[in-house]
């Protein structure tokens, strides 16, 4: 799966995509300050700020998912796990949440369930091009499963043995995407 390179465009989008123009400015302002000093590596403090802020608006999807991305360049997965799951719950209409969950359960192994969140996404919004571009990367992945299989039980002629290498070789270029 792709792994986008910009931590702001990402949060940003989200922000634009939930709120508008208009709304975004007033919601912008504390995603991108904490986002801020994030990136600038004072994480802890970015913490505690993301944190005070979702306890003022527990409801604010933008605050919520800032956190789910901050855990999730952290490294705490589990973490982030629950916050996208927990977002997913409470915003089933936002393809987004749906797209980072499914990124880290793919991570993790979990092909079929990263592909059904994947399809909630599109469903969601069927021009959100990185939940389509992770969608391929789990097909590519679910191609390698079945041809392995088929490989294992049946006797491997060239054409099985090349369309498992070609299978394994475009999953193999995929990595985790946000």
């Amino acid at each position: 799966m792709h792994r986008s390179t910009l931590f702001t465009v990402a949060v940003l989008q989200f922000v634009l995509a939930f709120a508008g123009p208009a709304a975004a400015a007033d919601v912008d302002q504390p995603v991108t300050a904490i986002e801020r000093l994030f990136r600038s590596g004072q994480t802890v403090q970015a913490f505690q700020r993301v944190d005070r802020a979702i306890a003022a608006q527990p409801s604010d999807p933008a605050l919520r998912f800032l956190l789910g991305v901050m855990l999730t360049e952290s490294k705490r997965e589990p973490e982030a796990i629950q916050t996208f799951e927990r977002l997913t719950q409470d915003f089933p209409e936002l393809p987004e949440p749906f797209n980072n969950l499914a990124v880290l359960l793919a991570a993790r192994g979990q092909i079929d369930r990263s592909r059904a969140l994947l399809e909630v996404a599109l469903r969601n919004d069927p021009t959100y091009l990185t939940a389509q571009q992770n969608l391929g990367d789990v097909f590519a992945r679910l191609a390698v499963r079945a041809y392995a299989a088929a490989a294992s039980s049946a006797r491997v002629d060239d054409n099985l043995s090349r369309k498992l290498r070609l299978a394994r070789e475009l999953a193999g270029a995929a990595s985790p995407a946000r």
